[in-house]
């Protein structure tokens, strides 16, 4: 099964681009919090690339700034690609299948999206 649950901030507003097939597409990057602590006592936080389509992407758009707290519910896709020197790279993200706009300062912010 690959499923990912995810609740972070934006770190950045959404943008969203219409593709060659006319269908919505946002990229947005969370910040996610680890539970622990390292060995400096430090929490540490991770970046999370997250790819939202149509409805989904135009709501979080309409909705969303950076800073907002929000849960995505997706699955991890891996795809490739070659670089300027002919190197093979790998990237991981989350193709998200449901947004849940948990803080905003908008008045619609618990609104969700799937």
């Amino acid at each position: 099964m690959n499923q990912v649950v995810l609740v972070g901030r934006l770190c950045a507003d959404p943008e969203i681009v219409k593709t060659e097939e006319n269908k919505q597409r946002s990229v947005v990057t969370i910040a996610v919090n680890r539970s622990f602590k390292n060995s400096e006592g430090i929490y540490e936080t991770d970046f999370i690339r997250c790819i939202l389509w149509n409805n989904i992407a135009l709501h979080t758009f309409e909705y969303c700034h950076s800073g907002d707290v929000v849960g995505i519910k997706g699955r991890l896709q891996t795809r490739s690609y070659e670089d300027e020197e002919k190197n093979k790279k790998f990237i991981m993200e989350v193709i998200a299948e449901k947004v849940t706009f948990l803080s905003s300062n908008n008045k619609n912010s618990e609104k969700e999206t799937q």
